[in-house]
């Protein structure tokens, strides 16, 4: 007898070359089936044998996002949280260093009564247990993105892992397959031979997609679907177009000008029970980004800028808040690096604000210090995140309090005042991966600050990601010069946020915000940093 899952299975694979964007297609289908009133979630699996992607370098990987239980997790997490508006966990994201490192702690342990451990069934049948337990009665799709490309053999566990799964439930799994459908600028040809290989490739270890997925430059014309449908054994209707956008947002409405959703529960023999105006309020958040009157251009000083995949959150968090403002937010990406000659000034004087991210590690920092100098001293609205509030207290410690080579204890370990330092329960961590703060903290707002017209709200939750905090030492002396402290978390204390008096926008945050922010729910602090952004830039035109 056939097995039956209350939760439907969508596996989408990757083939011809890596950053398709699979992540963006899996959150765009989930967008199009949450609009017909779906319950979707979503599952990240990636091949790399990292357990998670805390300790890997930004300029390899993009930014780590961190999710509200603080997993630190890939970015494609990002994409599912700002696209579904559904909060991802720890489940969400599953490594091949996760699968192996249970598997062998279970070994350890004799759990396998002396059976000799191997790939299959014993990594498989653990790969299965992670998609297994996100089976929900309060998950009507279950979105499975599968990392890497195929043909890799990093990947192979995984697509044997779903194969098997089809084989359990084979009425209740679809596979998607992504694949690039290149055009050929000196033939002037659109070529299909990439993605015939690449579904050979897949179809050689047993899985057969429902539907081709194809990112071209352009949509496609109805030969070459036929041409596709006929070498790769799919119906041409279940070709599906994915063309070059204008922005990311764009995707769902692409998929679902060509009835994805509807041919994706005719697959399963589904229909609509549910309404929902999700793609509307969509609709009316992307009319709000491109139908802008003002703008304004932000500079955002960071370490990473040359991968802007760094900083993926803190970009998507100010094009949601442009939207809801319905002005064009043009970023400038200023390596910090580039601050730290003597004529730094000429690189910052055209902005209308500065945006300083968070990092790691003492590279570039006395240019974003700088650049906080800069904003406070010119009035220009300044926004620190993370890193970013502990580079705005090191140049008030220096330049405005006046305390001679004031550092962070992360980047000077000898200077005589550390107004940044480790954590207590930090000074003792050998072990660099999932040993930070992280993920949802408490903060205590105080009423008649920038911080609290912003919230309008005395307690909140945000996500943190840092091992180095204000020094409390210091706290007195910095409220006696004027410094206000408007966010402390209630749990240990902590600062949270700092503020200047007489500055029309100098705030600093310990905490990641971008993390919270939606394209139908844009985070107030940025919306706020913005806003005053453009009220200075026409203030001064007047």
């Amino acid at each position: 007898m056939k097995k039956r899952s209350k939760t439907k299975f969508i596996f989408v694979t990757g083939g011809v070359i890596s950053s398709l964007g699979k992540g963006i297609t899996s959150a765009s289908i989930g967008v199009v089936l949450k609009d017909k009133g779906f319950r979707v979630n979503m599952i990240k699996f990636d091949p790399y044998i990292n357990v998670d992607s805390g300790t890997m370098n930004p300029f390899q990987h993009g930014e780590v996002y961190v999710t509200k239980d603080g997993a630190e997790t890939d970015l494609d997490l990002g994409h599912y949280e700002r696209f579904i508006s559904r909060d991802m966990t720890e489940d969400n994201n599953v490594t091949t260093g996760k699968v192996y490192s249970n598997v062998i702690d279970k070994e350890r342990k004799g759990e396998f009564l002396g059976n000799c451990v191997q790939v299959v069934p014993h990594i498989t049948d653990e790969i299965k247990s992670r998609i297994y337990k996100l089976v929900s009665k309060n998950t009507d799709f279950l979105l499975c993105e599968i990392g890497g490309t195929v043909g890799d053999i990093e990947s192979l566990p995984f697509l044997e892992a779903i194969r098997q799964i089809k084989l359990e439930y084979p009425n209740d799994v679809l596979f998607i397959h992504l694949t690039l459908v290149p055009y050929i600028k000196t033939a002037g040809e659109v070529k299909t031979k990439p993605t015939q290989h690449s579904v050979n490739e897949l179809r050689r270890i047993g899985i057969q997609p429902d539907f081709i997925a194809c990112r071209s430059e352009n949509p496609l014309s109805r030969a070459i679907k036929a041409k596709i449908s006929l070498f790769c054994n799919v119906s041409q209707d279940k070709v599906i177009s994915i063309e070059d956008a204008k922005s990311i947002y764009d995707v769902p409405i692409n998929l679902e000008r060509q009835g994805f959703s509807a041919s994706i529960l005719d697959f399963f023999s589904m229909i609509q029970t549910r309404k929902s105006n999700y793609l509307d309020n969509w609709k009316i958040f992307l009319n709000n980004f491109y139908a802008h009157e003002k703008e304004i251009t932000i500079g955002i000083v960071g370490k990473y800028v040359e991968l802007q995949d760094s900083y993926m959150s803190i970009k998507e968090a100010i094009n949601h808040a442009s939207a809801y403002l319905k002005i064009k937010t043009n970023m400038r990406w200023i390596e910090s690096e580039a601050l730290e000659t003597e004529n730094y000034e000429k690189k910052l004087c055209a902005l209308n604000g500065i945006l300083i991210p968070g990092g790691f590690g003492d590279r570039g920092i006395e240019g974003m210090i700088n650049a906080a100098k800069f904003a406070r001293k010119n009035k220009l609205p300044c926004f620190g995140i993370c890193l970013g509030m502990q580079v705005m207290i090191i140049d008030l410690a220096r330049n405005y309090i006046k305390l001679e080579n004031a550092n962070s204890a992360e980047f000077n370990s000898k200077t005589p005042y550390p107004v940044i330092d480790l954590q207590k329960g930090q000074k003792n961590i050998d072990a660099k991966g999932g040993t930070q703060r992280l993920g949802h903290y408490p903060c205590k707002i105080y009423n008649n600050t920038i911080a609290y017209q912003t919230y309008k709200e005395n307690l909140i939750l945000e996500r943190h990601r840092h091992r180095y905090e204000f020094n409390n030492e210091f706290r007195e002396l910095f409220e006696e010069k004027g410094i206000v402290f408007s966010g402390i978390c209630p749990q240990n204390d902590l600062v949270e946020i700092i503020e200047l008096k007489n500055h029309p926008y100098y705030l600093g945050c310990q905490f990641h915000p971008e993390l919270q922010s939606r394209p139908l729910q844009p985070h107030r602090l940025f919306i706020g940093f913005l806003k005053i952004s453009l009220e200075r830039k026409y203030e001064t035109k007047k």
